[in-house]
């Protein structure tokens, strides 16, 4: 079964190398980065040019730590995506650029970007 994981992952790995190619975050437009484990999901707003990370949010961190019990992985995720476009909107930001980090865009991954479109992001 470990093969099976490697392969997996290293599959994932090549679809993010593709990606990121072409995709790439500036101060203006910065790149929404999701990646996804089995239990908790994360999400940064990065400027490429500066190698720096504008805001961030997660499903590990206190704030949202509160909120998750009880409730399914995609309504934890729909938390942290209105989260990072909130702290998005107080770093200035409203344009970004979506990298799914390689994951399919279905269940968490789109409930976190449509989330951060409600709270007000555009991509």
């Amino acid at each position: 079964m470990g093969a099976v994981i490697t392969k997996t992952r290293e599959q994932r790995l090549a679809r993010h190398r593709r990606v990121r190619k072409k995709v790439a975050g500036t101060a203006a437009r910065p790149r929404l980065a999701v990646f996804r484990s089995s239990t908790h999901i994360y999400a940064q707003l990065i400027n490429d040019a500066e190698g720096r990370t504008m805001a961030s949010a997660s499903s590990v961190e206190g704030e949202v730590r509160g909120q998750r019990t009880g409730k399914k992985k995609k309504e934890v995720a729909e938390i942290v995506g209105g989260l990072l476009a909130e702290r998005a909107k107080g770093a200035g930001v409203s344009q970004v650029v979506f990298d799914r980090g390689g994951f399919k865009y279905h269940g968490r991954v789109q409930a976190l970007a449509d989330a951060a479109r409600k709270g007000g992001l555009v991509f």
